[in-house]
């Protein structure tokens, strides 16, 4: 049996690295080939040194109103960071250790130029401030493994190829960085596996962490920044995530990583600790003399103690090595909670005296910059000069749109929509078998069953498509992967043929057994309306989901909205009161019941009326139609028109305001 190290591609002192020369043993010559020829495509790594000080942000609580006075009270700012600081170099591994809360993730995502709004202090990637290019060269992996769950392995990172590799790369040449990618991460068992969810069965922990790695790698960065990547993993598996950065970090990376509770294995594979305490740094240096440190200011572990993360931790949290837990007051009527406060003072206070001053001459000791002082950080936006995509806008629609087809196809034709579909389609045509022409009530009930249904079915699908895919968007937009209109074409224009083939059926069904004109160009004119209806009221939830982006929120209001068209939809009221009829010109099912209707009946068309069916009355005067006035359809087919360019146009908006 291989050891971890080797079975995840890493032989130990010369792990698998772009340009390395020594390769696994036992390696076919094909796969040798295909790992020299990505290298080279690769190109080669192009170091980075970070340096960060005195980094500190801060946010603002919101104020508490409604007092017994009326008054408002403010809160105070809550500090995030306080003038934390350190350097990493490539080759390096550092870690960032600290109880919940202490503000590891904030520093990483202010590392990875992703926190919003205003960082105090400075932070520099080879003494430049953070730009296009570094982004690009930037990997980022959140503490989620965010990923399509229908998809394989292979699919995964060869989308993600396809569109974070230039286009100087062909698609044969993108696919072998792909796989490339699975052979140095250990996942070639795995490679045509789908990566599975919550509700899916499909990879492990670990190798969910591993294409989520993988997919940052594709871009071959100069740093990797990863949020506390070995969280909800087994101890062997862990060892196998950090023991992969550690041959990353190797092969010329700056790595930086968040991590909560290392065992002692993983400990002493970092090169550099950051130590937080409530946004404070109480150490910031080489790992392997963070034990010296503190022992030299009086902080001496116990003589039992096997892992030094426990001990950091502990001091982290205000717990130094002879208290008592548990204990609510010493012998001086001190509570606990007092004595773990003194503790971080001192600790901070400790870090300032003796490490801050040495650290801050080591990150200005570089590039020549010692007697200068770093510029402030902030992240504006990448100027369009600077934001290069890396593909095209016509292949980021491409490659969306056939990702979107494979990941939603298992959604939209799964086994539950499909009997939902079938069955209310062939119950409402026997409950409407082959009635009566001249029984003009039941069959005008049919065509405004057919707008109303189809007016509910796609709104409330479609409402979940952005507040679901929200993570996603805003991870790969984070890298720069597409833009937001080819995403947005493509998720739209993916929908196309999955949305409109169960309305198709079920008007086939339901139209020739619900006994309605058997004319193929009356058949046709209504199937077209029923999908001109289905896209207006799909872009209505479009934009309800992405307005609200809160599936509760969109779904109670999208129930209020199609309530109040449904009762102005023309069928139920024919004589609404004047001052709140503009109602109905705000409903698309009434459109959609119009042109239905218009559709149905001419000027040629005849009921049985009066007493015993003696007259003949034209089935346009009938009452349940006359007030609608059908005839008006070209205003009609417009009012469609514009509800369905608006709706769409307003989530577009919506989307892209989330983007700011």
């Amino acid at each position: 049996m291989m050891p971890p190290e080797q079975e995840m591609g890493i032989t130990g002192k010369s792990p698998i690295v772009p340009g390395s020369s020594r390769l696994e043993d036992g390696m076919s010559e094909q796969v040798q080939a295909t790992i020299a020829r990505c290298s080279i495509l690769r190109g080669s790594l192009r170091p980075v040194t970070l340096k960060f000080e005195d980094v500190a942000y801060t946010i603002k609580l919101p104020t508490t109103r409604g007092n017994c006075f009326g008054s408002t009270d403010s809160k105070p700012d809550r500090v995030v960071l306080s003038g934390v600081s350190g350097i990493v170099q490539p080759g390096e591994l550092l870690a960032m250790l600290g109880p919940s809360g202490s503000g590891k993730t904030t520093l990483l995502t202010a590392l990875a130029g992703r926190l919003p709004g205003k960082i105090s202090g400075s932070i520099t990637y080879n003494g430049q401030p953070f730009s296009g290019s570094i982004k690009r060269k930037t990997g980022f992996l959140t503490q989620d493994d965010v990923l399509y769950p229908h998809l394989t392995v292979l699919e995964t990172l060869t989308y993600t190829a396809l569109l974070r590799l230039p286009n100087k790369l062909t698609r044969a040449e993108k696919v072998e960085q792909a796989e490339l990618v699975i052979l140095e991460l250990g996942l070639t068992r795995c490679r045509n596996s789908i990566v599975g969810g919550v509700l899916l069965r499909g990879l492990s922990g670990g190798e969910r962490k591993r294409v989520s790695i993988g997919q940052e790698m594709l871009v071959n960065p100069s740093l990797l920044l990863l949020d506390e990547p070995t969280s909800g993993l087994d101890s062997t598996t862990a060892q196998r995530i950090v023991a992969t950065l550690q041959g990353l970090a190797r092969g010329g990376r700056t790595v930086v990583t968040t991590i909560h509770q290392p065992s002692s294995r993983l400990y002493w594979m970092f090169d550099k600790l950051v130590v937080l305490t409530d946004g404070h740094p109480i150490y910031s240096g080489t790992a392997s003399r963070v034990m010296e440190y503190f022992g030299s200011i009086g902080y001496v572990p116990r003589m039992d103690l096997v892992n030094p993360a426990d001990f950091l931790l502990d001091l982290a949290n205000g717990v130094g090595p002879d208290m008592k837990q548990g204990d609510r007051y010493d012998n001086h009527g001190r509570s606990e909670s007092d004595d773990q406060n003194s503790i971080k003072k001192l600790l901070i206070s400790s870090y300032k005296k003796n490490l801050n001053d040495n650290l801050k001459a080591e990150i200005r000791g570089n590039y020549g910059d010692q007697n200068t002082s770093l510029p402030p950080t902030s992240y504006s936006k990448v100027s369009g000069s600077e934001q290069q995509w890396n593909t095209t806008w016509c292949e980021q629609l491409k490659v969306l749109f056939v990702r979107g087809l494979k990941e939603r196809r298992h959604e939209s034709y799964s086994g539950l929509r499909v009997f939902q579909a079938l069955s209310v389609s062939i119950l409402s045509g026997l409950l409407w078998w082959h009635s009566d022409p001249s029984h003009v009530q039941d069959q005008v009930g049919l065509l405004f069953f057919f707008s109303t249904f189809w007016g509910f079915f796609p709104m409330f699908n479609a409402i979940f498509a952005f507040p679901q895919e929200r993570a996603m968007l805003i991870k790969e937009r984070s890298s720069g992967m597409y833009r937001l209109s080819s995403y947005y074409f493509a998720r739209t224009a993916g929908d196309l043929p999955m949305e409109l083939v169960l309305p198709t059926i079920f008007v086939a069904i339901t139209y020739w057994m619900g006994g309605l004109k058997p004319f193929p160009i009356n058949f046709v004119l209504t199937l077209l309306t029923i999908l001109y209806n289905v896209l207006v009221s799909q872009g209505l939830g479009l934009a309800l989901g992405a307005v609200l982006m809160e599936v509760k929120q969109a779904t109670t209001l999208a129930s209020v909205l199609m309530l109040v068209f449904l009762l102005a939809g023309g069928y139920y009221i024919q004589h609404i009161p004047p001052f709140i009829a503009w109602i109905k010109y705000c409903s698309f099912s009434y459109y959609c019941y119009k042109l239905l209707i218009g559709i149905q009946y001419t000027d040629n068309d005849y009921y049985e009326c009066g007493e015993f069916g003696r007259h003949h009355c034209k089935t346009l005067e009938f009452p349940g139609i006359k007030h609608l006035g059908p005839n008006n359809i070209g205003f009609d087919v417009a009012a469609l028109g514009v509800m369905l360019v608006g709706y769409r146009f307003m989530a577009y908006v919506a989307l892209r305001i989330r983007q700011h």
